[in-house]
């Protein structure tokens, strides 16, 4: 589906709050509530839209430690590895990358110990052949 400016706009208007009322969609873009619901049901059935999340205060989020670990996995069991890892909550995105390393996962935790022991049971997956972990000091950009 290709999306036009007024679909950007509803999408950007939802990226600030995902709870915005229709009300105020519309408001905010000059339309009427029945335009506004009709092309949010529009982006919602395109798959466009495809839920909606939550933002974590900032205190939660700084309270948590973040890690980047480099992962390099055997090609056949790389389905496996991902399977695992959708189940571990402290795995928050796992991107597949080129290079020397085969993907490169998000880890978090509340503390030190908690997030070593998901970098030690993710090393520990079959099919993990090789890990190597940064821990995330701060965040300069987050747009």
């Amino acid at each position: 589906m290709t999306t036009t400016d007024a679909d950007r706009a509803v999408i950007a208007l939802l990226r600030e709050n995902a709870r915005m009322p229709v009300s105020e969609i519309a408001r905010r873009l000059g339309v009427s509530r029945s335009t506004a619901q009709s092309r949010l049901e529009r982006l919602e059935r395109s798959g466009t839209i495809a839920g909606y999340m939550v933002r974590l205060s900032g205190e939660y989020d700084a309270a948590q430690i973040r890690a980047h670990l480099l992962v390099t996995v055997s090609p056949k069991l790389s389905g496996d590895v991902i399977t695992a890892m959708e189940k571990m909550p402290a795995v928050r995105t796992v991107h597949s990358v080129s290079g020397s390393f085969d993907m490169i996962i998000i880890v978090e935790a509340p503390s030190v110990a908690e997030l070593d022991a998901v970098i030690d049971t993710i090393g520990a997956l079959k099919g993990v052949d090789r890990t190597m972990s940064s821990i995330v000091l701060s965040t300069r950009i987050d747009q």
